[in-house]
């Protein structure tokens, strides 16, 4: 009777945990939209649709980031429009051309009334990026990134040998780190960020380019993934003007400059490594490591109860200070 009392637990626990992965799963997606609701027309049922299926819809607006694109004049075959970097569309029609073998979608932009023409899906999403602020940001940050890591490292590098030249005390994040655990925290916000990001990438990419071409900065009404995505953000904007707060008060405004291009380059560098990481599958287990790391310091600094009165450095008891010898009642 025990053994099948445990067979069945087991078995109620598998059930258990196989429902909320179906759940989490089918919360990472955008819901379809109702189309069975009175009162809607059929072009509204058809733009809802469009929106579902690829994303935009029509009146979309775009803006080109090629340096120059051409828009085929159809049905007038061998007649182009040619637009140029900066200028602006809007999405017109839709067709499908199911003898097309590169790409069977194409989309019909209006840049001006008299200047119209279509292009394949796949040149679309290519050579052109939705107007919206924030869309241009993730176009910008996802293009330009690489560039942003060497001049913030090489800024870094710059500034520590010479303040190595000088021979002064250098602190780092974790090395000889300053007295607070928000800088640690940011970076582990940035590995959490980017490991969230990157599953999105691989696992569910229609759902991030859906968050792109209609985003918003409200972690609410949007799929499960993409709210804890926003919510690292946010959490990661806000400790971020706490480690502000915390380095100009407790160093000099020089070694805080420096100690923040630092926090910059270990920030980068764990968005790249566990971009990397993430892509082949491990990077949970060094996200898991880094938890574990940063659980291990807040302990430490939990272990702390008193500061000296005469250095202000962390004691653990009263008595007699290890740094300075200066005695605590």
């Amino acid at each position: 009777m025990i053994l099948l009392h445990h067979k069945i637990g087991g078995s109620c626990r598998k059930v258990v945990y196989l429902i909320l992965s179906v759940l989490l799963l089918s919360s990472c997606f955008y819901k379809a939209p109702a189309l069975d609701e009175e009162g809607l027309s059929e072009k509204t049922k058809d733009s809802l649709t469009y929106l579902y299926e690829r994303h935009y819809t029509w009146n979309t607006n775009l803006e080109v980031v090629d340096d120059s694109i051409s828009l085929e004049c159809l049905p007038i075959k061998d007649t182009f429009i040619r637009l140029n970097k900066g200028d602006r569309v809007v999405v017109a029609e839709f067709a499908v051309h199911s003898a097309d073998s590169v790409d069977s979608v194409w989309v019909k932009l209006a840049h001006t009334q008299d200047e119209q023409g279509w292009i394949r899906e796949m040149e679309l999403k290519k050579s052109f990026v939705p107007t919206d602020s924030i869309s241009q940001a993730i176009h910008l940050f996802s293009d330009t990134h690489a560039s942003y890591f060497v001049v913030i490292f090489a800024l870094f590098v710059g500034v520590y040998l010479l303040r190595a030249f000088r021979r002064k005390q250098l602190q780092m994040v974790y090395f000889n780190d300053i007295d607070s655990i928000y800088p640690l925290f940011l970076c582990l916000l940035m590995a959490f960020s980017a490991t969230v990001y990157e599953s999105m990438q691989v696992f569910m990419p229609e759902t991030w380019e859906h968050f792109y071409f209609n985003p918003t900065l409200s972690p609410f009404k949007v799929p499960f993934i993409l709210s804890v995505f926003l919510l690292s953000i946010w959490l990661f904007l806000i400790v971020a003007l706490a480690v502000l707060e915390d380095l100009f008060r407790q160093l000099a405004p020089a070694a805080a400059i420096f100690y923040l291009l630092g926090l910059l380059s270990c920030c980068i560098f764990c968005y790249f490594f566990f971009i990397l990481m993430t892509h082949i599958y491990i990077g949970y287990l060094f996200l898991a490591l880094f938890i574990w790391v940063f659980v291990g310091k807040v302990r430490k600094n939990i272990g702390y109860k008193y500061r000296c009165g005469h250095c202000g450095e962390k004691l653990k008891e009263k008595g007699i200070c290890p740094h300075c010898g200066a005695i605590n009642e």
